[in-house]
């Protein structure tokens, strides 16, 4: 385990930068907006922006005063935040991101996790934060090795928190994030606190069939689903079958990578026209440009193939159920490309002890929520025995 600093040759940007000017543009069915995929005029303009206006520089030196360090676990590198409070007795926070994602995602959360008192809290809402980037994103590189599904992530993370001295803890996190912390609380209970979790898949039992039982609410969010699985779920079929014939593609184009990732900010989010209206344009850039810096685009995609066709226990991955000991925690977005039933969700999660349906607030809650996150949190957090 030693400490790890984001340093990127000067070379690598300006290649970024040649690669984006040589761009061979699309054409396009003119009046289409959204609904083919990212229209070419907003594509134009970001890219533009990314190469002549993004700052790099200035985000990695706003990175790098982070204390981030890297490790080696079950044979691949680890790379992760590991951000203590200044109260000794915080509470050790396990922080898992997802997919278009890296544990960056959480920088804007940071401080109000650590010191509470100066964002709105009390000096018990304190954490001591760990971020660690899920194998094969960013800049825990490639895995280059079978095997990494969700519950293997899970087990490096128990190790991880181990390993750092936390003997009791809290797991959160959100896509991906989502059945790696609930699988952390299945690999380690004597040692997870509870698990607190913003996607949360519910699906109707095998024997529902009471569709007019469910108030209009829910019913609608069935509806949603339905159109998701139709019109949605395109990403994820070519992630869980061909990763790396995708891979070509995202790892030598920049835009096309730039186009595969910004989708998503858009589809998932609470954006009204543009991503940015959700979710602010460097946060964006810097995730694609970490994806771009370590080409870690395709590998980050394995983890689908590995999660549908490698892991014995696939089902649970996403449908449950979680026989889990200790408490679970929901929070629940209105414009999330997941948008839970609680009555399900009961079924699958037994210990579930804490649920919370926002009026706000997408896929991405720590870019674009945050105070709403932190506070669903503390609450959850506030409610488990010691």
């Amino acid at each position: 385990m030693r400490p790890f600093q984001i340093d990127i040759p000067p070379s690598d940007i300006d290649e970024l930068h040649r690669r984006i000017a040589a761009t061979r543009w699309p054409d396009e069915i003119p009046d289409t907006g959204w609904s083919r995929g990212v229209p070419v005029g907003y594509l134009r303009d970001l890219a533009d922006y990314w190469r002549t206006g993004y700052d790099w520089p200035a985000t990695q030196r706003r990175l790098n005063r982070i204390p981030q360090f890297f490790t080696e676990i079950d044979g691949v590198g680890v790379h992760f935040l590991h951000v203590r409070s200044r109260v000794a007795g915080a509470t050790p926070l396990l922080l898992t991101h997802g997919w278009p994602s890296t544990g960056f995602e959480f920088v804007d959360i940071l401080d109000a996790l650590t010191d509470p008192v100066a964002h709105g809290g009390e000096e018990a809402d304190a954490f001591h934060v760990v971020v660690p980037t899920i194998p094969g994103y960013g800049f825990s590189g490639p895995t280059r090795q079978v095997g990494w599904d969700t519950e293997r992530v899970a087990r490096a993370w128990t190790s991880l928190m181990a390993s750092l001295g936390y003997d009791r803890y809290v797991a959160q996190g959100g896509d991906w994030g989502s059945p790696i912390s609930l699988r952390v609380g299945l690999a380690d209970p004597e040692h997870v606190r509870g698990v607190h979790i913003n996607m949360c898949v519910t699906f109707p039992p095998p024997d529902f069939t009471a569709f007019g039982e469910l108030d209009p609410a829910d019913q609608a969010k069935l509806g949603f689903a339905m159109e998701f699985q139709q019109d949605g779920m395109g990403w994820q079929k070519i992630q869980s079958t061909r990763p790396q014939t995708l891979s070509y593609g995202l790892t030598d184009s920049p835009v096309g990578q730039l186009a595969w990732i910004v989708e998503k900010f858009k589809e998932w989010s609470a954006a009204d026209k543009t991503p940015e209206d959700a979710i602010a344009r460097d946060h964006m850039l810097t995730t694609v440009t970490i994806f771009w810096l370590t080409a870690t685009a395709g590998s980050s995609a394995q983890l689908y193939y590995e999660s549908t066709h490698l892991d014995a226990d696939f089902a649970r991955t996403w449908g449950g159920p979680w026989p889990l000991a200790m408490p679970v925690g929901v929070a629940a977005f209105p414009e999330d490309a997941v948008r839970p039933v609680k009555r399900f969700a009961e079924g699958i999660l037994p210990t579930l002890a804490h649920w919370t349906e926002f009026d706000r607030g997408g896929h991405f809650p720590a870019l674009e929520q945050p105070q709403l996150l932190v506070g669903d949190l503390r609450t959850f957090v506030r409610g488990l025995p010691d």
